[in-house]
């Protein structure tokens, strides 16, 4: 076999045996510094239309399931945890206003969101802690990871949907418009209950 041959050969081992998606410069470290991405276009042509395709996510690449043929691996019990109704808003905020602070989560869904709820989207590993803002106090601001975007089968953020469902929600408002118009001193502000995943959807 050629030198290209060997070399798509050892991509295509390092993705299978990778336990997350990795970066084209992660697995040209992994192989001594050889240029994959040559490589990387060749396998993802090599596997389309077969039952498992190469895929990029935020630009890292994994191998996933063909997506019409999800079904045949989806399993029939129920998922022990899942996404609470906060957890959910929490998300689509995180993800189209990164990076952005739990303050300005809460000015837009007008409710103070409790630590439970950051917590399990960082433990799922879709949201990560992003850096400060650089304003008094230094806030940590959050984004969404690969992770996000390889689980929602989005190449990048910009494949995100439902723009004009969020935005006739409320959930896509400017962040400062939002805080400009929001008294965070009132002591009646309403606060949800803690806790991200629950049975059913929460009631903010």
């Amino acid at each position: 076999m050629n030198e290209a041959g060997d070399l798509a050969r050892a991509v295509e081992a390092t993705l299978f045996a990778a336990i997350e998606p990795m970066t084209a410069d992660a697995i040209s470290t992994h192989l001594g510094g050889a240029s994959v991405r040559e490589a990387l276009i060749e396998l993802r042509d090599h596997y389309a239309g077969r039952g498992v395709q190469l895929v990029e996510r935020g630009g890292r690449w994994l191998f996933q399931t063909a997506p019409d043929l999800a079904h045949l691996l989806r399993r029939e019990k129920q998922e022990v945890r899942r996404l609470s109704r906060a957890a959910t808003e929490v998300l689509a905020i995180v993800a189209y206003h990164e990076p952005v602070s739990r303050a300005e989560i809460e000015a837009i869904r007008g409710v103070q969101t409790a630590k439970g709820t950051l917590d399990v989207l960082l433990e799922a590993g879709w949201v990560r802690v992003a850096g400060r803002r650089e304003v008094p106090g230094r806030p940590v601001i959050y984004a969404t990871t690969p992770a996000f975007l390889a689980h929602f089968g989005l190449e990048s953020r910009r494949d995100l949907p439902g723009i004009d469902e969020l935005r006739a929600a409320g959930l896509l408002e400017p962040v400062d418009a939002a805080m400009a118009a929001m008294d965070f001193g009132q002591d009646s502000h309403e606060t949800e209950s803690d806790g991200g995943v629950a049975s059913g959807e929460e009631s903010d």
